[in-house]
């Protein structure tokens, strides 16, 4: 029976870190009819996100199961066999694991399959075509700006593939009240990411530059972002936390660390700067003077680059002067912060795509680009690594087996934020 034909709307979101979760728990929100909350499920691997870190993206009220990608698959299965299948599933992975869960999905073959919404977290600045191709096959593939739309459409229509997955949307997370001054506040606040920059010395002079502007301005507070604590995971791996790293540094009372959800920490940001994160559009979107920062250079492996023709880049040394950017009005409107239309009619055409696809009788069979014809020597890798194969029995699940989990997870991140500098040290004598 088409949801259409239902009061509810079952909504189900499957995320593999803390920020895919947050974008696909709020995107769910945006895109359905759902007055329910959706239904929760984050995947069990490397970037788990611990309970602090859903908390703390203020997603949802409610916390999300976390499942193998099989386990979800047998809770869509069974979920249907009870008479509640979801009428769209909000795949917030990365590429190759939407692919396998798109296969997965095939293989299920249920009466009436859900509507596959997917798409990105944030600024899409590496492994483009890589990622849209290995989403394709999804029935919606969101973008989060004219800019990116036009771009994914490219990629697509580029392969022969069919582009009209492609929706213009926005980041789900932007709002919240414009920047006002006030009065005896003046504060600067670094967003940090897990790998941008990526080695030891270009954080640490990231962090002596904070410091340093610190000391330069002590009237002005400055606030280091962080994504993670120590042992946490986010969507990338971070070998060099600047929690350690500040351990080498004495700096300025005024100069601190913060933790929190980012649409509060900028309900008190006089200055956002960044080298790439996905805050400074948060920022932009309620006009947050906002600079990004070439230091390092304007890299694609910083994803800097994005930002060419914004307007906001620039260096510490200008900062240190007392300069700050002035965005371009015509890359914002591109992007889709600031826009002089409502926030909420960025959603529209998603929501109206999602309602055409569920008023359907039936949706048609999933239809990737990367098949076994257009990628044998590709495909077959990506599918066995994630093993969904829900016609094995399931694994018993016990206390030991999770202290075992646990422990694994432990040392993984044991060896990525310890082992591996000192492995890398010892190989550059």
């Amino acid at each position: 029976m088409p949801a259409s034909t239902r009061e509810a709307v079952r909504v189900a979101v499957l995320a593999d870190s803390d920020t895919r979760w947050k974008w696909g728990a709020l995107t769910a929100r945006r895109i359905t009819t759902a007055t329910a909350a959706p239904t929760g499920f984050v995947l069990r691997g490397r970037a788990t996100p611990t309970a602090r870190q859903l908390a703390e993206t203020g997603a949802s009220t409610t916390a999300p199961r976390e499942v193998t990608g099989v386990e979800f698959l047998r809770a869509v299965r069974d979920a249907e066999a009870r008479g509640e299948g979801y009428d769209v599933l909000v795949l917030a992975l990365v590429g190759g694991t939407v692919r396998a869960v798109l296969q997965g999905l095939a293989d299920l073959r249920p009466k009436r399959r859900p509507v596959i919404v997917t798409g990105y977290v944030g600024v899409v600045y590496e492994k483009l075509t890589d990622g849209l191709l290995l989403r394709h096959g999804a029935d919606v593939v969101l973008a989060n700006s004219r800019h990116d739309a036009d771009r994914f459409r490219a990629v697509y229509e580029g392969v022969g593939a069919g582009a009209d997955a492609v929706v213009e949307a926005a980041l789900p997370f932007l709002g919240g009240a414009p920047y006002a001054p006030l009065a005896g506040r003046d504060t600067l606040v670094f967003a940090a990411q897990p790998s941008v920059p990526a080695t030891r010395a270009e954080r640490a002079y990231v962090l002596r530059r904070l410091v340093g502007h610190a000391r330069l301005h002590p009237d002005r507070e400055v606030l280091l972002k962080l994504r993670s604590k120590p042992g946490e995971h986010t969507t990338h791996l971070e070998e060099f936390p600047f929690q350690k790293l500040v351990r080498d540094v004495a700096p300025p009372p005024n100069f601190r660390l913060l933790y929190g959800h980012m649409g509060e920490v900028l309900d008190r940001t006089d200055l956002l700067v960044t080298v790439s994160s996905t805050a400074a559009l948060e920022a932009l979107h309620r006009r947050v003077p906002t600079a990004v920062l070439t230091d390092l250079g304007v890299r694609e492996a910083l994803g800097n680059h994005h930002f060419v023709g914004s307007g906001l880049l620039t260096s510490f040394d200008r900062l240190d002067r007392g300069a700050v950017p002035e965005p371009d009005e015509t890359w914002l409107a591109r992007q889709g912060v600031a826009s002089d239309s409502p926030y909420e009619k960025a959603f529209d055409a998603a929501r109206d795509r999602v309602a055409e696809l569920l008023a359907l009788p039936a949706l048609p069979p999933i239809t990737p680009y990367y098949t076994a014809e257009t990628a044998p020597g590709y495909l077959p890798g990506i599918l066995a690594r994630h093993r969904l194969d829900v016609t094995a029995p399931a694994p018993r699940e016990s206390g030991l087996r999770r202290i075992v989990r646990e422990a694994a997870r432990g040392a993984y991140r044991h060896g990525v934020q310890r082992v591996a500098p000192v492995v890398r040290r010892l190989g550059e004598l």
